[in-house]
C-alpha cells in the first residue's frame, strides 16, 4: 500500500542498540521506493496523455485556422460573385435600355416616315379627286368596252360615270 506524504513526515522509526532498526528501515524505504514508483509511473502516464491532448489541441487549432481561411474564401468568392452578377445585370439593363431607346427612335422615324408618306399620298389623291372633278362633261362618256370572246363576260373596263358616282366617298374622306 502506498505511503501518503503526511504518513512519511510523521513516521517514527523504532531505535535499536546502534541506531535505527535495519529491518524497519529497509521496509520504510521499500514501501516508499514502491509509492515513488507509482506516482512516477501516474506521472509519466499523465505526461503521455498531455502530450497527446497537446497534439490533439494541435490538430483542432490547424483545422481551425484551414476551417476560418476556408470560410473566408467562400465569403469573398461569394461576395465577387454576387458583384459580379451586379455588374453583369447593370450592363444588361443599361444594354437592355438602349436597344429600347433605339427600337423607340426607329419606330417614331417609321412613323414620321409612314405619316410623311401618307401626307404626300392624301396631297395626290386631292390632286386626282379635283382634276376627276374638273373633267368636262363630255369626258365622261362611256369607255369602250373590250370584245371578250367569252360571251356574257364581264366588261375588261367599267363604263363611265359621272365623277361623283366614280369615286368612292372613303377615298374622298381620306383626301379630305
Amino acid at each position: 500500500m502506498p505511503l501518503t506524504p503526511v504518513e512519511i513526515r510523521h513516521l517514527e522509526l523504532k531505535r535499536g542498540l546502534f541506531g535505527y532498526r535495519k529491518g524497519v528501515v529497509h521496509r520504510i524505504m521499500d514501501d516508499i521506493a514502491d509509492s515513488f514508483e507509482a506516482v512516477w509511473r501516474e506521472r509519466s502516464q499523465l505526461a503521455e496523455r498531455v502530450e497527446e491532448l497537446e497534439a490533439e489541441v494541435s490538430r483542432h487549432l490547424e483545422l481551425e485556422g484551414l476551417l476560418r481561411a476556408t470560410l473566408v474564401s467562400a465569403e469573398s468568392a461569394a461576395q465577387d460573385m454576387r458583384e459580379s452578377a451586379r455588374r453583369e445585370a447593370d450592363v444588361i439593363v443599361t444594354e437592355a435600355n438602349a436597344e429600347a431607346r433605339k427600337i423607340l427612335r426607329d419606330a417614331i422615324s417609321e412613323k414620321e416616315s409612314l405619316l410623311g408618306e401618307v401626307r404626300r399620298i392624301q396631297s395626290l389623291l386631292r390632286s386626282a379627286l379635283a382634276v376627276v372633278d374638273e373633267v368636262p362633261g363630255s369626258a365622261s362618256a362611256t369607255v369602250p368596252e373590250s370584245r371578250s370572246p367569252h360571251v356574257g363576260a364581264a366588261p375588261a373596263f367599267p363604263a363611265a360615270q359621272p365623277p361623283e358616282e366614280r369615286t368612292d366617298p372613303g377615298l374622298r374622306k381620306l383626301a379630305g
